[in-house]
């Protein structure tokens, strides 16, 4: 866990030099790897965070002009976002200087390194997938 605060830690600092966050350029990746016009619903899950929270940052990258909501045509009460041509760009821009991150800090690593330590993460995430919720407080008797 540790390590992967400072990796997000050192993705952040870096990422601060084009004007973004974790909590800002996310979204936008998730959103151009899911593709235009998903629901804040969809994307909220996707990045991981609470709605109300979605909300907020959608709030600030629309007014930076990166994404647009639209009243969904099959349901008014939702919103579809949508990456602008401005925010094509940023992520974009956001891939290849994650990409130049990356490179860094995997640098003395060998292929053979990456994927056997990708496997490994790929073995771990699928067991934590597969696991069953734990049981609530309430349910133990």
């Amino acid at each position: 866990m540790g390590l992967a605060r400072r990796w997000r830690r050192a993705l952040d600092q870096r990422l601060a030099v084009i004007g973004l966050s974790d909590a800002t350029w996310a979204p936008l990746v998730h959103l151009a790897e899911l593709g235009d016009g998903r629901c804040q619903k969809e994307l909220a899950a996707a990045v991981g965070i609470d709605e109300s929270t979605l909300v907020r940052l959608l709030d600030l990258l629309a007014e930076r002009g990166l994404v647009e909501r639209q009243p969904s045509p099959r349901d008014r009460r939702l919103k579809l976002v949508q990456l602008t041509p401005a925010g094509h760009t940023a992520v974009h821009d956001i891939r290849a200087k994650l990409a130049r991150i990356e490179d860094q800090l995997l640098e003395d690593l060998s292929d053979p390194e990456i994927a056997q330590m990708t496997a490994a993460f790929d073995r771990i995430d699928a067991r934590i997938q597969a696991a069953p919720p734990p049981a609530s407080k309430g349910s133990e008797r």
